[in-house]
């Protein structure tokens, strides 16, 4: 379901516990739950956040959709939750242009790669790989570089598809 701004706070802290994702402020999940939501979605299992994915249209690049963050909570993964998610953004995105999935990655996230590089493979597409931002462009040092992986051009079956979630 599309994010509402009282999922914010929930997502905030889903991201601070994982251990894994990059974490923002609360605000930052604020602003995408309430300016961002035609774009962002989130699943609950009644109380629970099950996940959620923050993505966006840039700008400059209006035939793209942007993910901005992808998050499982762990006693949910491996069911095919990221992907459900994923797909419904698409699907809410027909007869808007968008004809690529946008994302970036680390070298080191192989769970992320291995989502984008899966969705490429059911829809039958081609995805690329470059250079985005460099190490040397995060001011702490500490983070590893982006590199943009970017999956299309995605036809109308793409964002279909079918319920192969295990949730």
């Amino acid at each position: 379901m599309k994010t509402r701004p009282e999922d914010a706070p929930e997502i905030w802290r889903l991201v601070n516990e994982s251990g894994t994702l990059d974490r923002n402020s609360a605000y930052h999940y604020l602003v995408f739950c309430k300016l961002f939501s035609d774009t962002c979605r989130v699943a609950w299992c009644g109380d629970d956040l099950a996940g959620f994915v923050t993505s966006f249209i840039p700008p400059q690049h209006p035939e793209s959709l942007f993910i901005w963050q992808v998050g499982v909570r762990q006693r949910y993964r491996g069911r095919g939750l990221g992907k459900l998610l994923i797909q419904d953004l698409l699907a809410a995105q027909t007869g808007k242009g968008v004809r690529f999935l946008e994302a970036t990655v680390t070298p080191s996230n192989e769970r992320s790669r291995q989502l984008f590089q899966s969705l490429a493979k059911k829809w039958d597409v081609p995805i690329r790989e470059k250079p985005c931002f460099p190490e040397e462009l995060f001011p702490d040092g500490a983070h590893e570089a982006e590199h943009l992986f970017r999956i299309g051009p995605l036809s109308a079956n793409s964002r279909k598809g079918k319920n192969d979630a295990d949730f």
